[in-house]
């Protein structure tokens, strides 16, 4: 590491860490929601100005320790379950088809919208689960709602053209109900794919505002997409030991952006797996991140 990456580093760490622990959160628009719980991490790496960080994580501590029943139901220091008041399922007609959506927050005038999109055997229900995935859904929609946006989880048929142009018909949606205020769409798993189609939907992209791809398959044709070419902000999260999709392959993505000055993040969990950046990543970082890289 460099002795200004160094520097930098360690004054990241003084001004947002409590004693031992680094604050991943940073300052913004979206305010701190459980940050005690959620955005402490021990940083083990730090690069690229601190854009590129490994974080410790230990499946007995951040699974067993922080579910009553592991990886079925969170304790319930995690949740907050005053949001389900906003929460309405919903079958939107979009482009000549109907899209099944959990929506959470006002139908209109959201100050910014979030789509998240599940991998492979999910459906709607996952992206607002309040106890799975260690309460980070929960935390999620608390934070969208809190600070004026709207959450869309949606049921993505098939992982393919179709598909894809189903949630970019969402993304269109939810910038017209919203007066043309930015949308952010994360992708997690298998839904890369989704965000691999909607980087190179022109249209769809022109109502983005950023992407964020969570344990997802690797793109190499994506900076030359409309998205990519409009720089819009591009939050990666991965697990190191991810059997699935491998981190190095993502890492190498995310080094061909950053490399060009592009605005980018990425956070790689130390050990973690396929489904651990669902779990882990600190919502609060990522929205403020992806909101104030737009601007």
């Amino acid at each position: 590491m460099s002795t200004v990456h160094f520097v930098f580093g360690t004054l990241l760490a003084i001004s947002m860490s409590f004693i031992g622990d680094v604050a991943f959160a940073q300052e913004g628009p979206v305010k701190p929601f459980k940050d005690e719980l959620f955005s402490r991490f021990k940083v083990m790496e730090s690069a690229d100005g601190g854009a590129y960080k490994v974080v410790d994580y230990q499946e007995m501590r951040d699974i067993n320790g922080r579910d009553s029943e592991p990886e079925r139901r969170v304790k319930s220091a995690y949740v907050s379950l005053g949001v389900r008041r906003a929460q309405e399922n919903e079958t939107l007609s979009l482009s000549g088809r109907k899209v099944d959506v959990t929506r959470v927050g006002d139908a209109r005038g959201a100050a910014f919208t979030v789509i998240f999109i599940h991998g492979r055997g999910g459906d709607r229900r996952l992206g607002v689960n309040d106890y799975t995935f260690g309460g980070n859904f929960n935390r999620l929609k608390n934070l969208v709602t809190a600070s004026g946006g709207t959450y869309y989880s949606p049921s993505v048929r098939s992982f393919d053209g179709d598909g894809a142009a189903d949630i970019g018909a969402l993304i269109r949606y939810a910038s017209e109900q919203s007066g043309g205020k930015p949308v952010f769409l994360a992708c997690a798993s298998m839904g890369g794919i989704i965000c691999q189609n909607v980087a190179r939907d022109a249209q769809a992209v022109r109502a983005l505002g950023g992407m964020i791809l969570l344990g997802g398959p690797p793109d190499a044709g994506l900076a030359g997409t409309p998205l990519a070419k409009a720089k819009l902000p591009i939050y990666f999260a991965h697990g190191s030991a991810d059997s699935v999709y491998k981190a190095d392959d993502q890492i190498g993505i995310y080094r061909g952006l950053q490399r060009s000055g592009y605005p980018t993040r990425f956070t790689l969990f130390n050990t973690g797996g396929h489904g651990t950046p669902i779990r882990m990543v600190d919502w609060r970082e990522v929205l403020n991140f992806v909101i104030i890289s737009h601007r």
